[in-house]
């Protein structure tokens, strides 16, 4: 019995045994499976994420080539852009070198001009030399001459015959020297005289401008007779803005399709000017638009004055104006003298002055500069109380310029004594400018009738004894009885006799009233 639950324990150890090994070999095969699964999975998900890197790839490699292929065209466009830029600016110097080239050219000759005229006199001198050794052998055949009659004459010893021969030739030499050396300088005078002429008819031919005709006066054409009546306003409001804003009178009169504007400033005339044919052209004619307007255009003006006066300074090869001088110095394009447009004027006087100081051997570059700028003061004067010269001294001294062009200006009118030969060629190019044919406008007519009325307002006064007008109208010189007129009076003498001429009289620029109160006394020795 014993026996046979032993071999029913074998066996069913045996069996379990076996069931066993089934289930781990099912477990086995089943856990195979599963990893083989997850490999096949894995691979394919390595797949997977290959293949979207590598698209990821390419597209990031399309990306980076379009973005490679922009950043080309903008460094080629740039690039580009720069060759234009510097391709101007050589084209930029290569006008200034011919420009330069051509001023050389023109220089050259000058100087064989020069060199031909240095050969003219060398002959000169040449034959002036072989005629002096012509007289001299001259001199050399009378004193033989002399010596051969002196021989025959008797009672004369050989030191008395020099003497006489040595009187008789030292006379007749001092009257030959006395009329060539009076030859010469005549000669000399006369040259010097032609040369003069050509120098200042040729700087005049270079630089002869036509005059700008003086106007107090503008007119605005308008599209239509009703314009007038929006340009006036409800109860005159627009009109008034107008005047107010700008500074100039506006004359609507019966004058079909237009409109005057009158003003003694033709800076402030402009400015309006551009206003009303803007609100024409835009519609819109209120007093809140007009001043917005009028700002507008005064700020235009301003840069449009600034591009006038570095477009002067420029064309005359003067680069280094503070940008306030070149201001003012555009301003006087709307200011005029006489007819005489104050900017043309200023550079016809510097194209004169620059051709005398090359021809003379003055510093061309100081009377150029100081004669563009001599006027300077007229840009403020209508402005700022003072003579246009005593404005543009301190214009020059305010922004820096040198002591050379502030004396080219304080002289410019014979203000100082001149010291230097700048400022004497400034004086006379100025001078040379308002006095050619043509320059100015008023007539002697005119002219002489303003000194008059200037003298006699002046004489109305009790206690003058003499008036004298002087510098073409710029000053008004009174003597008064010393016996009748005291310090203290003579001083309001001078300050009514400028009232009067004020109310009275117009004229351009200032008027200099002095007033001079002096006592003499004179006895005889008997």
């Amino acid at each position: 019995m014993y026996l046979l639950i032993g071999s029913d324990l074998i066996i069913g150890g045996i069996f379990l045994l076996i069931v066993g090994l089934i289930l781990i070999f099912l477990f086995y095969i089943t856990k195979k499976k599963y990893v083989d699964k997850a490999l096949n999975e894995a691979e394919k998900k390595r797949k997977e994420i290959i293949e979207s890197a590598e698209k990821d790839a390419d597209q990031i490699k399309k990306e980076k080539l379009l973005e490679a292929k922009d950043e080309i065209l903008t460094l080629r466009r740039e690039t580009e852009q720069e060759l234009k830029q510097k391709r101007r600016t050589f084209d930029d110097i290569e006008r200034k070198l011919g420009k330069k080239e051509s001023v050389l050219m023109r220089k050259e000759e000058d100087l064989l001009k020069k060199e031909r005229e240095l050969g003219n006199l060398q002959r000169e001198l040449s034959r002036k030399e072989r005629e002096i050794i012509r007289k001299e052998k001259e001199i050399d055949d009378i004193i033989s001459e002399e010596r051969r009659k002196l021989e025959k004459i008797s009672g004369l010893s050989t030191q008395e015959a020099k003497e006489l021969i040595v009187e008789s030739l030292f006379d007749e030499t001092r009257r030959e020297a006395t009329n060539s050396i009076k030859q010469l300088e005549e000669d000399a005078r006369l040259e010097a005289e032609r040369k003069a002429r050509e120098i200042i008819a040729g700087a005049i031919q270079k630089c002869a401008a036509d005059y700008v005709v003086e106007s107090t006066v503008s007119t605005v054409q308008l599209p239509s007779d009703e314009m007038k009546g929006r340009i006036i306003g409800r109860e005159g409001r627009n009109i008034r803005a107008l005047e107010t804003s700008t500074g100039v009178d506006l004359i609507v009169d019966d004058t079909p399709e237009m409109v005057i504007l009158s003003s003694f400033d033709p800076y402030r005339r402009e400015i309006a000017k551009v206003v009303l044919e803007r609100l024409i052209e835009d519609g819109r004619i209120h007093p809140a638009r007009i001043e917005e307007m009028v700002e507008k255009v005064k700020t235009e003006m301003e840069q449009k004055i600034l591009e006038e006066g570095k477009n002067a300074a420029y064309e005359l090869g003067v680069y280094d104006f503070h940008i306030e001088i070149l201001k003012l110095l555009g301003k006087l394009k709307y200011r005029t003298s006489y007819g005489q447009n104050v900017l043309e004027h200023s550079k016809e006087v510097a194209s004169i002055a620059s051709a005398m100081a090359s021809e003379l051997g003055a510093n061309v570059k100081v009377v150029k500069r100081a004669a563009l700028i001599h006027d300077i003061g007229k840009a403020i004067d209508r402005e700022v109380e003072g003579t246009h010269t005593q404005l543009g001294i301190e214009i020059a001294k305010k922004y820096g310029e040198s002591p050379e062009i502030i004396h080219c200006i304080e002289a410019h009118h014979f203000d100082v004594d001149f010291e230097t030969i700048e400022a004497m060629i400034v004086q006379a190019a100025d001078a040379i400018s308002a006095a050619r044919p043509g320059a100015r406008r008023e007539i002697l007519e005119s002219y002489l009738k303003r000194l008059e009325e200037l003298e006699k307002i002046a004489c109305g006064f009790d206690g003058i004894t003499k008036a004298y007008a002087l510098q073409a109208g710029r000053e008004i010189r009174i003597m008064v009885e010393s016996e009748k007129i005291s310090d203290e009076q003579a001083f309001w003498l001078a300050k009514d006799i400028s009232k009067k001429i004020e109310s009275e009289l117009q004229y351009p620029g200032q008027i200099k009233v002095m007033v001079i109160r002096e006592r003499r006394f004179v006895e005889y020795a008997k």
